[in-house]
C-alpha cells in the first residue's frame, strides 16, 4: 500500500475517513458544518482554528489540505471548512480522534466549554453519527489505494 505524506500521524485513518466522506456525503457535511456553526460558536471556533493551525503547520498539513480541497473543491463552502477543520484538529492533536465516535451531546458539551478539539471536530462527531460508517469506509479506502497505486 502506497503511504500519504500524512501515513505517519497517529490520526491517518481518521484523515483518510474525512477526505473520502466528504467525496461522497458533501450534502450531509454541509448540514453538520451548519448545526454546529451558529453564532454563539463563531468565536470558540476562531479561536480553536488558530490553536490548531499553529500547531499543525506540516507538510503533512500542507498535502492533506491539497487532497481534501480536491475532494471537496466541487462542493458547497461548508462541507470545506468542516473538513478543514476536522483535519487540522486531527493533525494538532494526536489524542483527539476518540471525539469523532463519541456522542454529538457530549462533544456539544464540551465545545460550549471551550474544548477547542471538540468545537473543530463537531462537524464530523455529527456526520459520525449519522452515518456510522467510519470502519467500512476506511476498510475501502484501503482496498481503493491498493488498486491505485498498483497500476
Amino acid at each position: 500500500m502506497t503511504q500519504t505524506d500524512w501515513s505517519h500521524l497517529p490520526n491517518a485513518k481518521h484523515i483518510d475517513w474525512v477526505i473520502a466522506s466528504v467525496k461522497v456525503n458533501p450534502e450531509k457535511w454541509t448540514a453538520a458544518y451548519t448545526a454546529a456553526y451558529t453564532a454563539a460558536y463563531k468565536a470558540t471556533y476562531d479561536a480553536a482554528w488558530s490553536a490548531a493551525y499553529n500547531t499543525a503547520r506540516t507538510t503533512a498539513n500542507d498535502a492533506v489540505w491539497d487532497a481534501s480541497r480536491d475532494a471537496a473543491s466541487w462542493v458547497r463552502s461548508g462541507a470545506w471548512l468542516a473538513a478543514k477543520g476536522t483535519i487540522l484538529a486531527l493533525i494538532a492533536w494526536d489524542d483527539c480522534a476518540y471525539m469523532i465516535e463519541s456522542e454529538v451531546d457530549e462533544i456539544k458539551i464540551l465545545a460550549k466549554l471551550g474544548d477547542q478539539r471538540a468545537t473543530l471536530l463537531l462537524p464530523a462527531c455529527i456526520m459520525y453519527n449519522e452515518t456510522k460508517s467510519i470502519t467500512p469506509l476506511i476498510s475501502y479506502i484501503s482496498k481503493i489505494k491498493k488498486c491505485l497505486f498498483s497500476i
